[in-house]
């Protein structure tokens, strides 16, 4: 098993993969693989955000999406992506309009995820359905904590 910080995009395809497989139903996997590949193109493009990657024999098993700053990563990716964002929003509206309330929310989560101690943020962790039980999720997550500066970090979160 090959655990690792990713430092360019190649991976942003398998993560998406990965990520539509193992949260079906769920809201972020609603709105479809372009705004999956553009979020988490995101976490490795951002200065205090990235994506650890999970590897057995060259083939991408595992993610784990972190943010020194989860509320200036989103304040990054609006900056960045808004027409984007609603481009993908507006097709999850014309497909379940219902949604409306909850893409309004998530608009606004760079302000609620605005913290005054510094802490790190897992934003998403997935592994293959077809590599579960393996412990790769807690490999990943020792990585997180291999790679985090304990002096400056109060504590990670998983929300």
């Amino acid at each position: 098993m090959n655990i690792y910080v990713a430092d360019n995009l190649s991976c942003i395809n398998d993560v998406v993969k990965i990520h539509m497989r193992t949260f079906p139903g769920f809201f972020l996997t609603f709105l479809g693989r372009g705004f999956l590949k553009t979020l988490y193109a995101g976490f490795v493009k951002h200065s205090k955000s990235n994506i650890i990657i999970a590897s057995e024999n060259g083939v991408t098993v595992g993610f784990c999406a972190y943010s020194e700053n989860l509320s200036e990563f989103y304040k990054f990716l609006i900056k960045k992506k808004l027409p984007l964002f609603a481009w993908y929003a507006a097709g999850a509206f014309i497909r379940k309009p219902k949604v409306l309330f909850r893409l309004l929310r998530a608009f606004k989560y760079s302000e609620k995820s605005k913290r005054t101690e510094p802490y790190i943020e897992l934003s998403s962790i997935g592994v293959s359905p077809d590599s579960k039980n393996k412990g790769i999720g807690s490999m990943m997550i020792g990585k997180l904590f291999e790679i985090s500066d304990p002096d400056l970090f109060k504590y990670i979160k998983l929300e």
